[in-house]
């Protein structure tokens, strides 16, 4: 009799260790489905993507300005000026057209001072020896040629850009692609500037060379 009740307790305390460990074991598993993912309601550690002002290559350091100058393709697309991510000139603004495309901007602030477009194929070249003479020492100057920049080229207009910085003002000629940063009497020549000569054995496009993108960081003008 003895064993009996002691056989049916000790089966007793083995179904309450059991039912205790499975009970145990499904809370601790509840438990672990129903937890939030980490990444929920938090930062993913993941690098986001950064976007570079005028979607240049690298950011610029500070007391440094962004820009990004393209040239025109052919006679077909209009070319772009962007300056600290305000995208000053383009196609898409209709503010460009045929012969150089040039804004100003304060060399100090970054503000924008001025932009216009000139017509070198048949515009009346005067107007553009007005506007760089009135340039002054704390303004960028952001040159950007389409289709043809250099037909109503003067030797006054040469000077100027050359005053600017450029090393190629002097050659430029009919239909070349020209893109250009610069300022009034710098002590030498702009190292922001790319130019390639119109050349039909050489032209990407059928009758002009390809277009030319410049972009990079510029210092900041501290007077």
């Amino acid at each position: 009799m003895r064993m009996s009740v002691l056989l049916r307790l000790l089966a007793l305390i083995f179904m309450l260790i059991t039912s205790w460990a499975l009970v145990h074991s499904y809370i601790s598993f509840s438990w672990k489905t129903i937890r939030m993912p980490r990444w929920l309601g938090s930062v993913s550690k993941k690098s986001r993507v950064v976007r570079n002002k005028c979607d240049i290559g690298k950011p610029c350091p500070n007391n440094f300005f962004a820009f990004k100058i393209l040239s025109g393709a052919a006679n077909v697309v209009g070319p772009s000026v962007c300056f600290e991510d305000h995208m000053i000139m383009s196609p898409v603004k209709d503010n460009v057209g045929r012969g150089l495309n040039i804004a100003l901007v304060n060399g100090s602030t970054g503000t924008v001072l001025r932009h216009g477009f000139f017509d070198m194929y048949s515009g009346d070249p005067t107007l553009l020896v007005t506007f760089l003479k009135e340039i002054t020492k704390e303004m960028l100057v952001l040159v950007a040629s389409y289709d043809d920049p250099g037909t109503k080229m003067t030797d006054e207009l040469r000077g100027l850009f050359s005053n600017l910085g450029s090393s190629y003002a002097k050659q430029l000629g009919f239909r070349d692609s020209w893109v250009f940063l610069g300022a009034k009497d710098i002590r030498s020549n702009s190292p922001f500037e790319q130019f390639i000569k119109n050349n039909p054995n050489t032209n990407k496009y059928e009758g002009w060379p390809e277009m030319l993108q410049l972009e990079g960081c510029v210092p900041r003008k501290l007077f």
